[in-house]
């Protein structure tokens, strides 16, 4: 019963803080890289893996320098971060409530930590292709990336 009244306030307040968040369309960002990497299709498989159609234009791309332009999403705490999320969406968005969709993410692994921001970043790597099951990590990575200024 104790833990009731630590979740009640929560329920109470998530619907207003919800109503009160902004979702911006024109903050999510568009390049074409952005379009090569969103060719990717899905397809689900009757062991319930999603495993990755990768188009011929990313194809163009795998084993070769590639950059982006993206905002950070971290997957672990800190102030700087190596290995984290690049969408084309600020984490202040909601990912998954259906006001501007789900964005297209993609790993990126650093070559050095960078600080985390909430503005847009910009990294240039090798783009790397894995045929994973993209329920558990992403299938496209960035790696060996570096931070552009």
């Amino acid at each position: 019963m104790k833990y009731l009244f630590l979740i009640f306030p929560l329920l109470v307040t998530f619907p207003v803080m919800a109503q009160t968040q902004k979702h911006n369309a024109s903050d999510q960002l568009r390049s074409l890289n952005w379009d090569v990497i969103a060719s990717v299709k899905f397809e689900l498989t009757e062991k319930n893996q999603l495993l990755p159609l990768f188009s011929e234009s990313i194809k163009r791309f795998e084993n070769r320098e590639f950059d982006l332009t993206g905002y950070l999403i971290p997957i672990k705490s800190g102030q700087k971060q190596q290995q984290f999320l690049l969408a084309t969406l600020p984490i202040n968005q909601c990912y998954f409530c259906g006001q501007n969709g789900i964005p297209v993410m993609i790993m990126i692994e650093m070559e050095h930590a960078i600080p985390y921001s909430d503005k847009p970043i910009h990294i240039k790597g090798i783009l790397k292709l894995e045929q994973k099951d993209a329920s558990y990590a992403p299938p496209i990575t960035i790696k060996n990336a570096k931070l552009m200024v």
